[in-house]
């Protein structure tokens, strides 16, 4: 795109060819990226990243499995507050194993897919098992009593 006449005090308007180009100093369209030009052209989305509903539909139809996750986060975040811990925790947990159930059922999850399927959950159901598992065990009268860490606990605290 041939350069207009312009006053001496306006830029010239310079033709960007792809998103990340930029103009070197004589206005040339130049590429330019902190990628290593030789092995990365793109990121690609996660297998599953398509929207969990049609295009028409509303936003937060479309991602419907996010929304259902985060939302009952923040129950549990707000049952937390509210001096409910335990419950709280759990509903947290399993929030993230719902999340992860949904990756792996739903094709299409939206948001939801981070990564690769099998990253995703493993991250999810991991994260989500830690805290079930620190929320049944968290202080006091624990719902679940695991033998050995009362002993690890005392074998690495003790001061002899």
């Amino acid at each position: 795109m041939p350069a207009e006449d312009n006053t001496p005090g306006e830029p010239e308007e310079i033709e960007v060819r792809d998103p990340v180009s930029a103009p070197d100093a004589q206005g040339r369209p130049r590429r330019t990226t902190r990628r290593f030009p030789l092995f990365t052209r793109d990121t690609a989305r996660p297998e599953g990243g398509g929207r969990a509903a049609p295009g028409d539909a509303p936003a937060p139809a479309r991602q419907w499995p996010i929304l259902a996750v985060l939302t009952t986060v923040g129950l549990g975040l707000l049952l937390t507050a509210l001096d409910v811990f335990r419950y709280g925790t759990l509903l947290i947990g399993v929030a993230l194993l719902a999340g992860g159930i949904l990756r792996w059922v739903v094709p299409d999850v939206g948001m939801l897919a981070v990564r690769s399927r099998f990253t995703d959950i493993v991250t999810y159901g991991v994260l989500g098992t830690a805290i079930v598992l620190l929320a049944l065990m968290a202080q006091p009268n624990p719902l679940l009593q695991i033998p050995f860490l009362k002993d690890t606990l005392h074998f690495t605290v003790s001061t002899s």
